[in-house]
């Protein structure tokens, strides 16, 4: 979230688009209330009515998979009506900026960019370059009246996405378009705020990056990033999925979202150079320069003393990708499928259903020699092998459980969507056998370390250079058991030497040798300071001597009673409660809206630090320098290179603007905006051999001619993992269920509670069936498209009679996002009928 739960009461028009808070974020719901209260409006566009949208002000009726279609015709609505706040565009964003003049958009290059290769299905970017001037900066022209500048392009790209396009393409009405474009483009006024939240709704497409880009460029038009009640907010599905992404869980990122090392960076110099963005512009923070301090920082934590600036720090012992290797999760799974790995460590998830086309991600796990399932229970994943239609002769896979423990049962931190990072205390011991994750990962960690030192091995350094000092030790050098604030402390950093600012006059201690960082703006890139995520610097600190856990204050003070609530938790970045706050102030540092001031600048106030005048009030500030029109002023998007709100983004794989694609999967022969049907350069899999059935496809095909969703219901949660083992929770929602209109009942014959199939080119299900107004079906280029969906949390495992039915994720394809590979659940093809 850019900013928070709480502050969604700030805001005065609400648009969830790929979300259903009031079942799946009730947290975020109760916040949604509030400002409702207050006369904010709801706007709910999903293709359900769902029990959000019955609290709606507005609600409009979407296909599945058009919402780039849906937010274009915002776009152009807002630009033809000058809606757009001029001087937050101006000043604030890159719409100035003039690009390369021989760029070109999707309307002249029927659906793609320029650059592209149909060869490799890739862009070269060099045509989506800016102008640059004789000192290096981008070119601009105020005037937004250039026919290259970002504004003009943007205007030309979306010009084509009229009411009529939009509502033949989504199957919305021209009337509930209009009506929400209208209410939400009301907020581009210095007292008007709008939101909006979105969850897998959005992510899970072909072109799911690109769904959130189309958010972005209305909210900087209209001037809603960094105020309060405003932001792009991710409304995460588990209260800990943000804390996982920031720690490194996914395969290109290292904690605070380093990068991870390509095998083609040979050192340390090359990945800092690489990995660091540069810019000539004086009022630009970018304060991704820092790079080196930090991956530095976090090098020192990983191997200690043994990393030292003759052996680069010990950068050569980190995991490398080899160059354009890509780890994600659909990739992974293929290359199982394909029998290029021997083991697999499924840790607290299910992916034999939560991953998309579920029937190859069980094969491709037959294909294994060994599997760990770290789990609460036993699940469809540890117990594939004994699934439907399975031989377990047939099958090579050794299986191990083990039990883990559940959350209450330990003790450590969480991070929400907020980024608020709170402390949880263990309410019980671990029951039976069960142990916690990091008490599990320190006997691997040390076994592993055991067998290397008697048997040897390749690689040896990573695992004997390994900083582990969580706690007491045996005689054997093994943690006997592992201190979570010990953790805690290391992820935070350390002063490894004093820490001098040697600018200041005199000169300042900043830090003294063996105490805990006070912030990441501390750290150091010659081995002086450690820290095993910069952004979480300041969460575990100390201050005059003592020692505090940031994540564990449970104040409630909120001087500016915008929901701040500064001293509850901690909240990263420097406890920065909304991010690019210096966004919600004029150049001059005045607040837009002096009611709903996040900071503001005070001229005369002393700062306590350099003891002049000059303070930012408020949110802590996208740091301390005076506001944009003073000489000394800075750009308030500090982590770009340029400091400006990318409206034209060169960074994504598809385009620098979003465009309209459909889905791999969808019910029309062409796509009505252009003549390029799908994401040009998505990753299609292929099947090794002809008779491969496992990456098939079916578009536009009569065998399957309605659209399917998956969605996530308040029964159960996520695989159902945690609750179908809980007999009340098994009582609300025991068995798979399809959704589907009164219409398509009438159509097919069927009535609520029959039993049905629903089937795709990969798979089949039974499910009982709903027969529902909160579905209708959708008038598509003058034909009737219908749309039906299905939850996601149950298989075949448990109840162990089989009669809650198995995984919708049987049916889905394997296809993904383009730049981030999430697979496209939201959006295929089936057909239904009564079994």
């Amino acid at each position: 979230m850019t900013n928070n739960w709480i502050d969604i009461k700030n805001s005065d028009v609400i648009l969830v688009m790929g979300a259903n808070p009031a079942e799946n974020h009730p947290v975020s719901m109760k916040w949604i209330l509030k400002a409702k209260e207050r006369g904010a409006k709801l706007v709910v566009v999903d293709p359900r009515f769902t029990r959000t949208a019955a609290k709606a002000d507005i609600y409009a009726a979407m296909r599945s998979g058009t919402d780039i279609a849906f937010l274009g015709g915002m776009i152009k609505y807002i630009i033809d009506h000058h809606l757009f706040f001029k001087e937050y565009v101006v000043d604030y964003t890159n719409a100035a900026f003039l690009v390369n003049p021989e760029f070109q958009c999707a309307d002249e290059l029927n659906g793609l960019f320029s650059g592209y290769d149909a060869k490799t299905r890739k862009y070269d970017k060099k045509t989506w370059a800016f102008q640059m001037d004789e000192k290096g900066l981008p070119k601009k022209d105020p005037s937004l009246k250039d026919p290259h500048c970002v504004f003009q392009l943007l205007k030309r790209q979306y010009s084509r996405y009229t009411r009529d396009k939009v509502s033949q393409i989504t199957g919305t009405p021209k009337n509930k378009l209009l009506e929400v474009y209208k209410i939400f483009a009301s907020t581009g006024r210095k007292d008007r705020a709008g939101t909006e939240l979105y969850a897998m709704g959005w992510t899970q497409h072909t072109i799911g990056t690109q769904n959130i880009k189309a958010m972005s460029i209305i909210q900087l038009l209209l001037g809603n990033i960094g105020i309060a009640g405003g932001g792009i907010n991710a409304l995460r599905g588990e209260s800990n999925v943000q804390g996982s992404t920031d720690h490194g869980l996914l395969f290109n990122s290292l904690p605070g979202y380093l990068p991870v090392a390509n095998a083609s960076w040979v050192d340390l110099k090359t990945y800092i150079d690489k990995n660091t963005p540069k810019t000539k512009d004086p009022k630009s923070v970018n304060w991704w320069s820092n790079r080196g301090k930090y991956i530095t920082s976090y090098l020192k934590a990983l191997y200690g003393n043994s990393a030292t600036k003759e052996n680069d720090f010990g950068y050569s012992w980190l995991p490398k990708l080899d160059e354009g290797m890509n780890c994600s999760w659909l990739m992974l799974f293929d290359q199982m499928f394909n029998g290029q790995f021997e083991g697999f460590f499924a840790w607290g998830q299910n992916p034999a259903c939560s991953g998309s086309n579920a029937g190859k991600v069980r094969k491709a796990l037959s294909k294994l020699k060994w599997m760990v399932n770290v789990n609460l229970f036993d699940n469809e994943t540890g117990s594939f092998w004994r699934g439907p239609g399975e031989n377990p002769s047939d099958i090579q896979t050794e299986v191990f459980l083990l039990p883990a423990c559940s959350s209450i049962e330990k003790e450590g931190s969480i991070t929400n969507s907020s980024r608020l990072a709170q402390w949880r205390y263990k309410a019980i011991d671990p029951v039976g056998e069960s142990m916690p994750d990091a008490e599990i990962m320190n006997e691997l960690y040390f076994r592993v370390k055991s067998l290397y030192r008697r048997k040897g091995g390749m690689f040896r350094d990573p695992i004997f250079n390994l900083t582990w000092d969580y706690g007491e030790k045996d005689t054997k050098g093994k943690v006997k058991k592992v201190d979570i604030h010990n953790v805690a402390k290391e992820i935070n950093g350390y002063y490894l030497e004093d820490v001098i600012d040697n600018k200041a006059n005199p000169p300042k201690l900043l830090g003294k040798k063996g105490e805990l960082c006070a912030t990441f703006v501390h750290l150091q890139d010659n081995g002086a300071t450690s820290c095993g995520n910069w952004i979480f610097s300041q969460s575990y600190t100390q201050k005059d001597g003592k020692i505090i856990n940031m994540m564990a204050r449970r104040k409630k003070t909120d001087a500016t009673g915008l929901g701040l609530f500064p001293e509850w938790a901690w909240c990263w970045p420097v406890n920065r409660r909304i991010i690019y706050n210096r966004a919600s102030v004029d150049p001059l540092g005045r607040p837009w809206d002096p009611q709903r001031a996040v900071i503001k600048w005070n001229a005369v106030k002393l700062d306590p630090n350099t003891k002049k005048p000059g303070v930012w009030e408020g949110d802590v500030p996208d740091g301390p320098a005076p506001p944009m029109a003073d000489e000394k002023g800075k750009y308030p998007f500090i982590m770009r290179a340029d400091g400006m709100g990318a409206i034209f983004g060169p960074g994504l794989a598809e385009g620098p603007f979003p465009e309209h694609y459909e889905a791999l999967e969808c019910p029309l022969p062409a796509n009505l905006m252009s003549g390029q049907r799908i994401n040009p350069t998505m990753k299609i899999f292929h099947g090794k051999t002809k008779d491969s059935v496992e990456d098939v496809f079916a578009s536009c095909d009569i065998r399957f001619p309605y659209v399917a969703t998956t969605y996530r219901i308040s029964e159960h949660w996520q695989t159902g993992v945690l609750t179908r083992h809980q007999s009340w929770q098994l009582e609300m929602a025991p068995q798979q269920f399809v959704e589907i209109s009164e219409e398509l009942a009438r159509t097919k014959g069927l009535k609520n509670g029959d039993k049905v199939s629903v089937t795709s080119i990969r798979g089949k299900i039974w499910a009982v069936a709903i027969v529902t107004s909160r579905l209708r079906p959708f008038k598509i280029a003058n034909s009737v498209v219908h749309q039906i969906g299905l939850p996601w949390c149950f298989g075949w495992q448990f109840p162990a009679d089989g009669s809650g039915g198995d995984s919708s994720n049987l049916l889905t394809p394997t296809i993904g996002d383009a730049n981030t590979m999430i697979p496209e659940t939201k959006a295929f093809m089936v057909n239904i009928e009564k079994a």
